[in-house]
């Protein structure tokens, strides 16, 4: 049966080739410049490659049946004899001569026809083929020199000489041009492959392979802008799913984060159904921070995929960024029931333990994992998990005001890894600090800083400290030789803060001119606006510090330090109480566990006269942060509107105990006399209202 086939395709081809081959003289036209006799060259050029189409055709379909592709050869070689334009033959019958296994037949056959004729471009685009075809082979023509990659560059040099040869002789032949850039490229030879693939766009502006190649050469030369713009051509004439994400991930390269997302909505769109597409796009919005978006991708994602850790995990850390700790639980837990040892998921429970209030589980949960993980010996990838869980534990002892373990557990975090010890003290050091012992504090940091006087944590916790306490000269003049050396945004923000502790605000202002100088993102100019805010504030400016923060959120209307800052700036002043109230409740929203934005939240609600709601706010700031004299004061204005003037007393007399332990930057003497001030009459009345119990009868 399959020979009956084969030979009613070969007695049908032939019939319509020998109608080709006629049809060119009997159709000849006067005036049309073609001779009987270059007709006939015509029609026999035809008909041979009619032939060899037939018998790559059979050979295809009986297994590269060695006879057919003999046939197919010898029938292209007549071809391009009797047609010399026939030169698009030279790609299939080099490929021929591959599957026939006669390369050294070809090769030698090509030479000898450019050894007669140097200029015999057909000859050298067969040989250029050829030597492309071998480039990964290690025995090819004798063997040649192997790249660790798998190139064999002989059989690579080869090549590029041979298609060097056909662009300088052939410019119109684009196929070898874009070949040759391709072997450049190869090479490792950019900037040639970036000319090749130029000479391309010249004569054929709108040649997407040239764009794409070219888009590859100045990603490999670093120029991630110029591939963006060859890859935005691409995909402005035809574009795939496989172009877009080229076009995102290049984005992503630039950290465009934004942009990329844009580009992968349009892929998917294009390839709805690709499961790892959608995967890039959700980690793409949430690298730009677009929370809603990737939320609704991970949930298609997990409806798509119900075994996809990962999703459920993401999602849960979203969940629990935007404040539903519901649905992030559940999201956690069944990312757990997938992968119950995966460390990130048990991680991030240990975070929504410690949002939760569950203070005591998260640092079980923590505890536990550090003592799962723990070895005699670590690799490097074990030592670093280690620390990440050990700092984690330390946090949270310090949140929990158990300064005594957190101090230990840095310690053990300085042993672990020696290299970074000096981190680990820096932490020690700011442990001493939060927990108000400023002598151990800053002997820690003279030891510290003595020990490890590059770390630039240690330096920058030591300068704060010790500007803080009122001794900040020297500390600062280190930080200003440090900056000067390092000019970078975030030292000059570093120095800007630490000039702010000092109150010296105008070298505070030219450390922030500095700053949005060096500035590299949009992130980096929102920090520094809302300092120059705080900046102002400090002095009293309050319209311009205003204007300051009305900028941040202008940028980024989800800005919470912003959005509290200028909430509580109002509420403090007794003005615009309903917007600052939006202001303030819209961060505690983006931020529900903060500490400073819920006594924002409590202040604004005394201001309004919503005193339980006050109330209520207020003794969750206390819960985050316990020794923070500012929440005590406002408690105890709640207590005394209330009417409880023993809790009011109680709040009074923390506050002023705190304040007392602040060091002399944290301190606000003016603040302080007030709440003197309020303490004392509060006890007048409640002395009298003593004696006025005792006095009934």
């Amino acid at each position: 049966m399959a020979n009956r086939t084969s030979l009613s395709i070969l007695y049908l081809c032939l019939g319509g080739i020998a109608a080709l081959a006629q049809q060119p003289a009997q159709t000849a036209k006067a005036g049309s410049g073609a001779t009987p006799v270059q007709q006939g060259a015509k029609a026999d050029s035809y008909y041979n490659f009619a032939m060899g189409h037939l018998y790559t055709e059979l050979s295809n379909m009986y297994g590269n049946r060695r006879e057919f592709i003999d046939q197919a050869i010898d029938y292209y070689q007549k071809a391009m004899k009797t047609d010399p334009d026939a030169s698009f033959l030279n790609g299939e019958l080099s490929e021929l001569y591959m599957r026939a296994g006669r390369v050294s037949e070809a090769v030698t056959e090509a030479e000898r026809r450019i050894a007669q004729d140097p200029t015999d471009l057909d000859a050298r685009r067969i040989l250029g083929r050829i030597y492309t075809r071998l480039i990964g082979d290690p025995n090819a023509t004798g063997g040649g020199n192997m790249r660790g990659d798998g190139v064999n560059e002989t059989m690579l040099r080869k090549a590029i000489e041979q298609h060097e040869y056909i662009a300088k002789g052939d410019p119109s032949d684009l196929d070898s041009q874009l070949l040759l850039g391709r072997l450049y490229r190869l090479d490792r030879r950019n900037v040639d492959a970036e000319d090749a693939f130029k000479k391309v766009l010249e004569r054929d502006p709108d040649n997407e392979l040239a764009m794409k190649e070219l888009a590859l050469v100045y990603t490999s030369l670093g120029d991630t802008n110029r591939a963006i713009e060859m890859l935005t051509a691409v995909n402005s004439k035809n574009p795939s799913a496989k172009t877009l994400v080229e076009l995102a991930t290049a984005y992503e390269q630039t950290r465009a984060f934004d942009k990329a997302a844009e580009v992968y909505e349009r892929a998917v769109s294009a390839d709805p159904d690709n499961l790892d597409l959608l995967k890039r796009y959700a980690q793409v919005l949430l690298m730009a921070d677009q929370m809603d978006k990737a939320r609704t991708v991970l949930e298609q994602i997990a409806q798509k995929s119900p075994s996809e850790v990962e999703a459920f995990l993401r999602l849960s850390q979203i969940y629990h960024r935007q404040g539903d700790f519901t649905k992030a639980r559940a999201a956690n837990n069944h990312a757990k029931t997938l992968a119950p040892d995966n460390l990130e998921i048990l991680y991030n429970e240990v975070n929504l333990l410690a949002d939760e209030g569950k203070t005591d589980e998260a640092i079980a949960q923590v505890k536990s994992m550090i003592s799962t993980t723990e070895q005699a010996r670590y690799t490097d990838q074990e030592r670093s998990t280690q620390a990440v869980l050990l700092e984690r534990l330390g946090l949270l002892e310090r949140n929990a005001e158990r300064f005594t373990d957190a101090v230990a557990t840095f310690r053990r975090l300085a042993e672990l890894n020696p290299d970074t010890a000096g981190r680990a003290m820096a932490q020690v050091v700011e442990t001493y600090r939060m927990a108000k012992d400023f002598q151990k504090a800053e002997a820690e940091a003279n030891a510290a800083y003595a020990k490890y006087p590059d770390d630039r944590g240690v330096m920058v916790v030591r300068a704060s400290l010790l500007t803080d306490m009122g001794k900040g000269e020297a500390a600062i003049k280190d930080m200003q030789s440090y900056v000067d050396a390092h000019p970078e945004h975030d030292n000059f923000v570093t120095l800007a803060q630490i000039y702010e502790k000092a109150g010296l605000f105008k070298d505070m202002a030219a450390a922030l001119d500095r700053a949005e100088q060096s500035a590299e993102n949009d992130q980096d100019r929102e920090n520094v606006i809302f300092l120059r805010g705080a900046m102002f504030e400090r002095q009293k400016n309050f319209d311009a510090a205003e204007a300051e923060f009305r900028k941040v959120l202008g940028k980024n209307a989800d800005n919470a330090a912003a959005l509290n800052y200028l909430g509580y700036m109002l509420a403090d002043r007794n003005v615009r109480l309903e917007e600052a109230f939006q202001l303030i409740k819209k961060a505690v929203d983006l931020d529900p566990t903060n500490a400073a934005y819920l006594d924002s939240l409590g202040w604004v609600y005394y201001r309004l006269g919503k005193l339980p709601e006050a109330e209520l706010a207020l003794k969750q700031a206390l819960q985050r942060y316990s020794n923070d004299p500012t929440i005590h004061d406002h408690l105890g204005d709640v207590y005394f509107k209330q009417d409880d003037l023993r809790q009011a007393v109680t709040q009074w007399e923390i506050a002023l105990k705190e304040w007392k332990r602040n060091p002399p930057s944290d301190r606000d003497e003016a603040q302080m006399n007030t709440v003197a001030s309020k303490l004392e009459r509060a006890k007048v009345s409640l002395a009298k209202q003593g004696t006025e119990k005792k006095a009934r009868p």
